[in-house]
């Protein structure tokens, strides 16, 4: 007569390749959704660009050396201290603003045209659309520092 021997990790085996299936299933579901839509809640929510990170009343109420109004759906600024820190890098958002309160700055704006600029409280004369503009600012003599 035959042995008969049942196998007792035949049950548990299939146990695990339908947790396995179940986890790739879940994880491609996941991936095309984020691909079908690719907003989320973190990009979706309205960055403050601030000089410092925290701001005083003192500098709301001081003239800011440079203030930098994305006019654009998207406007790429450059703002650094001379041969120093790099103060902002980065691609405005519409409506979004910079100010900085340092007394000399370097500025580059990679399209002149989608931005208002100020120095020193007083309007910049607009730069023509496309054109990269490189420029300096000076905090005025009669501003306090």
């Amino acid at each position: 007569m035959g042995r008969h021997r049942s196998d007792p990790f035949g049950a548990a085996r299939l146990v695990i390749v339908i947790m396995v299936a179940v986890g790739v299933l879940g994880l491609l579901v996941v991936g095309v959704l984020a691909l079908v839509n690719p907003t989320t809640e973190a990009s979706s929510v309205p960055i403050r660009v601030t000089p410092s990170p925290t701001s005083t009343p003192e500098a709301e109420t001081k003239t800011p050396t440079l203030e930098i109004v994305c006019v654009a759906e998207r406007c790429p600024v450059f703002v650094r201290v001379p041969g120093g820190d790099i103060l902002t890098d980065q691609e405005l958002t519409q409506g979004q603003r910079v100010r900085h309160f340092e007394p000399e700055l370097d500025v580059v704006l990679d399209d002149a045209g989608t931005v208002q600029v100020q120095e020193n409280g007083k309007a910049r004369p607009p730069g023509a659309a496309g054109e990269r503009e490189a420029f300096e600012v000076r905090r005025a003599p009669d501003q306090p520092s």
